[in-house]
């Protein structure tokens, strides 16, 4: 086993991993080879401990990738580092090089490399006009607010935005180290929770509240019921809008379809621009596929993305995964790229059909569970109902044009109800856990 492994194997993670768990808990490890073992050494017993129980298989992974043979790996605490105790100020203290916590990686100047998408590769259509003429706004002060909120479902460009928002502000400030942090609501739930683990609270508000010249925060209806971090949070915005800071939020819902929000917080979220984004059109589809092919430097014939256009409609992600799973096989075969070729990768994918209907979903969601649809819209609590109610519930807002309130009432349950079943589902396929798995294949058979 090679002595520079962990340089190689970091990259590899920082791709497969979530990059709020990647900063948190691989970031801060130190790493040498002895005897064909890889040691890694955590800053404390904690992050030892959560790596070895949730990542430890991860890194085995990435490192039989590049070796070609199971590592053993011995996850310890390096005794050498200091645990150093922050005092409590109203203003940040220098960044200390280790802490008890990996928490010295809370926000900081952003690198260039940080950013996975700029303006000039998104493709604006009018589905999405508004929300990027916003996002542009904000970035040059034309926007009249400095406070911006973008609602869109799964894989429609609300993170490419926001990304596209910070790398804008890094490249054009007047300043060397403009402070932007850019992360979801679970990490800004993380760091807190490890921060008052660790004693820390005091430098965390002091971190996001003082220092943060720009927040870029993902997914807030994670927020949902969680009363303690939705007043730090309104308490960050707060000091953040006092600050005359940017704030840009996302979310799959607009902020009056959250529940079980304190109501400050919902008028927070609305008090800026918000600007809703839509599922591409057909014309803009076919300019995603061209922008795309014209990135991976290959020709696709016109029929081919008229093929993809048409039959790919409601995921952008699903879009461009379809594209470079073409181009893939096609350089793997030796062939050109076809339409014959190309219905074969759509066989992978969930192709356009007929949208359907209420009626159509209950079915398809009774039938694949094994349940009556009586049950489904019963109050039974068992998992695989529970389950099957979810799915119903997430095929509905995917599907149909109904509000939160009226698929409730279809199927016999609260709006808060379909709200948090629906954000379980989006989790669960988002994060790729088994049960994740299984629903994103459920759902796709749906329109097969």
């Amino acid at each position: 086993m090679n002595a520079d492994l962990w340089p190689k194997l970091l990259p590899i993670l920082e791709n497969r991993l979530e990059q709020g768990l990647f900063t948190l808990w691989i970031k801060p490890l130190d790493a040498t080879v002895e005897d064909n073992i890889l040691n890694l050494s955590a800053p404390n017993e904690f992050v030892a401990a959560w790596v070895r129980d949730r990542l430890l298989e991860t890194i085995r992974e990435a490192a039989f990738e590049l070796t070609g043979r199971r590592a053993e790996i011995n996850v310890s605490v390096d005794q050498r580092r200091p645990v150093i105790q922050a005092p409590v100020q109203p203003r940040p203290c220098p960044a200390v090089e280790h802490l008890a916590l990996p928490l010295g990686h809370a926000p900081r100047a952003e690198s260039l490399n940080r950013w996975r998408f700029r303006f000039d590769d998104f493709v604006v259509g009018p589905c999405n006009e508004l929300a990027c003429a916003a996002a542009k706004g904000i970035c040059n002060n034309s926007l009249a607010t400095d406070h911006l909120f973008l609602s869109a479902g799964p894989g429609l460009g609300k993170t490419h935005l926001l990304h596209a928002i910070g790398r804008h502000l890094a490249e054009r400030s007047n300043r060397d180290r403009v402070s932007i942090a850019c992360l979801s609501a679970e990490e800004f739930t993380t760091r807190l929770v490890l921060a008052i683990k660790a004693r820390e609270a005091a430098r965390f508000k002091a971190e996001f509240r003082d220092s943060v010249d720009v927040l870029l925060l993902e997914d807030i209806h994670f927020f949902q019921g969680k009363g303690k971090l939705q007043e730090e949070l309104l308490l960050t915005l707060k000091a953040l809008q006092a600050r005359g800071c940017k704030v840009v939020l996302t979310s799959s819902f607009l902020p009056r379809e959250l529940s079980d929000v304190d109501p400050q917080l919902v008028s927070c979220f609305a008090s800026g621009f918000m600007a809703l984004m839509e599922a591409p059109d057909f014309a803009t589809r076919e300019e995603i596929i061209r922008r795309k092919a014209k990135a991976l430097q290959v020709q696709v014939p016109d029929a081919v993305t008229g093929l993809l256009a048409e039959r790919l409609t409601t995921d952008i992600r699903q879009l461009e995964s379809c594209l470079n799973n073409l181009v893939l096989k096609a350089r793997l075969l030796g062939q050109q790229i076809s339409e014959e070729l190309a219905w074969q990768v759509l066989e992978n994918y969930a192709v356009q059909a007929p949208m359907p209907g209420v009626e159509r979903i209950v079915s398809f969601v009774c039938k694949t569970y094994g349940i009556g649809e009586a049950e489904l819209k019963s109050k039974s609590r068992s998992q695989q109902t529970v389950l099957a109610r979810n799915t119903a519930f997430y095929l509905c807002r995917r599907h149909t044009d109904l509000s939160l309130a009226a698929i409730g009432e279809r199927l016999g349950r609260k709006h808060s109800t379909v709200l948090k079943g629906i954000i379980h589902v989006e989790r669960e396929i988002a994060h790729q856990t088994p049960l994740g798995r299984q629903l994103g294949n459920t759902v796709d058979r749906l329109l097969v």
